[in-house]
């Protein structure tokens, strides 16, 4: 007798909801009691599909293929001193900001993914996590081993681990990935698997991989084509997600909506960093965060959501903000990060004539009006040895944890403040989205570690920067300060001496 073959989707079901069971000795929602409180009703499990249904024996072949891969390049770069074909020593601090900034959260990612499957009671979705925890994993790992190179040579990289949990702004992506870690399951899925994976991951990777590469990076554009597939079963997980969660009952909608509203402008927040590193960091630029912002977001995301409105999900509030946004917000955060330089374990500059002529053609309706004149200020003041620094201790807002810098909207010449009372106490925030999120949840964000806080409380090393920098484990005048005078700058220039001479010639 012949046995039939199984199929792709009857291997794929053997090999996972096969694996599932009833309890019997023990009550279902006493074996998961997570997946129930915050409200979500599922009528049945056996609806999620998974399209790549990819089994784990599969998963392992797939990933070690591409680790044989990854590993040939990494080696080809360090033996052929690849960091010296770098377009200029500035651009390392993109590696920096990566490292300390995004890395850590890939880890934050894992652990997240690792708990939620263990707590969805559906088979398909427990197995999704997991291989999505193991991406995150090897994410972290990946982008450790390819920047350790760096680290033989430059300053800033070598105390991530010690950074993350300490450092001023390394709180705003790590207060993002701890509000989703202790949220329920399905809002961690929705936060981590929708909205920043399949909603905003494109404006995260695609511009630090291509301008990896356009800067001469090889050895992180290969762990960011090694991460693609991945990043590809990501996106499909979290739109899988939301179909999932509003096709099961329509009590869920309004549940769904309110998630994505407050994660969209979470996730709008944290990506300040990646738009200050287009606008102002790469040494030759890709192009500019407000070009990035209209293509993945407002036309992907646009047509995302037309997509959605059958189920009644409506694009995220505050949308029309963050578009507008995205004329001003990585000029504000380059003004925070050059004020306080002295605080940060990378470089800052003043952008010269080349770079200024670039941002007024790529912000026409708004550089040359409102940022150029400052940078020229600051360029001037330097020139006469009064390099300006901002020695007071920033507010923060007590949502996103970012100084409190950014503008009004429609009103770019004022700061925006907004403020709640809760318990007796004042909450500062930087926006109308940021100040909804605590509103909705305020017993959670009044715990928020806040870095400015905790200085003036005495429970960061000490009351001078000197005293807070060591507590950062941040190695004063190397890590930090301007890139001009730098250690970095100095073995730059020892590599290529004749790159000042080419470049004033021009």
């Amino acid at each position: 007798m012949t046995v039939k073959k199984l199929g792709l989707r009857q291997r794929y079901e053997h090999m996972t909801r096969g694996l599932d069971w009833e309890t019997t000795y023990q009550k279902m929602d006493d074996v998961f009691p997570y997946d129930s409180f915050e409200g979500i009703k599922i009528k049945d499990w056996s609806a999620w599909e998974d399209p790549f249904r990819l089994t784990m024996d599969t998963y392992w072949k797939f990933q070690a293929e591409k680790e044989r891969k990854l590993y040939a390049v990494l080696d080809a770069f360090a033996q052929n001193n690849g960091q010296t074909n770098l377009s200029d020593g500035r651009y390392v601090n993109v590696v920096k900001l990566f490292l300390t900034g995004i890395s850590p959260e890939e880890y934050q990612a894992h652990r997240g993914f690792a708990f939620t499957g263990r707590h969805l009671r559906g088979a398909g979705a427990r197995v999704a996590a997991q291989m999505q925890s193991l991406d995150e994993l090897r994410h972290l790992q990946t982008q450790v081993h390819t920047i350790s190179h760096y680290n033989k040579f430059f300053d800033g990289i070598g105390e991530f681990p010690h950074m993350h949990d300490r450092v001023w702004y390394l709180s705003v992506p790590k207060s993002f990935f701890d509000d989703a870690r202790s949220a329920g399951p399905f809002e961690f899925m929705i936060a981590i698997g929708f909205a920043f994976e399949y909603l905003l991951t494109n404006l995260l990777f695609v511009p630090f991989m291509s301008g990896a590469a356009y800067n001469g990076d090889m050895s992180t554009v290969t762990f960011g084509f090694s991460a693609q597939s991945d990043e590809s079963r990501h996106m499909t997980l979290g739109i899988e997600v939301i179909k999932f969660l509003l096709e099961q009952h329509p009590d869920n909608l309004p549940i769904v909506q309110k998630w994505v509203d407050k994660w969209f402008w979470r996730g709008h927040r944290l990506l300040g960093l990646v738009a200050m590193m287009m606008d102002y960091m790469l040494p030759k630029k890709v192009m500019s965060w407000k070009e990035a912002w209209d293509i993945y977001f407002v036309e992907a995301g646009g047509s995302l959501f037309q997509d959605l409105e059958r189920y009644g999900l409506k694009m995220p509030k505050y949308a029309d903000i963050a578009t507008e946004e995205a004329e001003h917000i990585s000029h504000q955060n380059w003004a925070v990060f050059y004020q306080y330089t002295h605080a940060a374990a990378f470089h800052t500059w003043m952008p010269d004539k080349e770079h200024l002529d670039w941002l007024s053609a790529k912000y026409p309706n708004t550089f040359d009006k409102y940022y150029r004149p400052r940078w020229e200020l600051w360029a001037e003041m330097e020139k006469e040895g009064k390099r300006f620094y901002n020695m007071a201790l920033p507010q923060l807002c007590q949502t996103c944890q970012i100084p409190m810098a950014y503008t009004e909207p429609g009103d770019p010449a004022t700061i925006c403040f907004r403020a709640t009372q809760f318990q007796g106490e004042t909450y500062h925030f930087c926006s109308d989205g940021c100040k909804d999120i605590f509103d909705g949840e305020p017993e959670k964000y009044v715990q928020a570690w806040m870095p400015v806080q905790q200085i003036f409380q005495g429970n960061c090393g000490g009351p001078t920067v000197l005293d807070v920098l060591a507590w950062y484990n941040l190695n004063a005048g190397a890590d930090n300060m301007d890139y001009t005078g730098s250690p970095d700058e100095k073995i730059w220039k020892e590599w290529h001496p004749d790159a000042d001479a080419a470049r004033k010639a021009v």
